[in-house]
Order: structure tokens, then sequence, then C-alpha cells
């Protein structure tokens, strides 16, 4: 599924090279939010963060 989103993303960006521009300042306004940096790593980490929890409790 993210595979098909990926290509139709890329597939808009080449088609549409005015939207490449606005791709990255939307990119850019989120990757300046700590926050949301934050909030992603903890997504993207959270099983291997369990994973590392559960091997110190058992």
């Amino acid at each position: 599924m993210m595979r098909l989103v990926f290509g139709a993303v890329l597939g808009l960006l080449v088609a549409y090279p005015a939207l490449l521009a606005v791709v990255l300042a939307v990119v850019a306004a989120v990757v300046s939010q700590p926050a949301v940096l934050a909030f992603a790593a903890g997504v993207l980490l959270w099983p291997r963060i369990t994973r590392r929890v559960r091997g110190w409790t058992a």
C-alpha cells in the first residue's frame, strides 16, 4: 500500500513540477516543528522501544 502511495506521489511530482515546491515547503514547515519530529520518532521507534523494555523486565 505504501509503495502505491509513494509511486503516486512521485508520479504527481514528475507530472506537475510546480507541486515539488509546494511539497518541499510543507515538508520544511513540518520538519521545523520539534514536537512533530518527536511524535514521528516515537511512532516509528515504538516497537523497538517496547521490545527493549520487555527485555529488561523478563
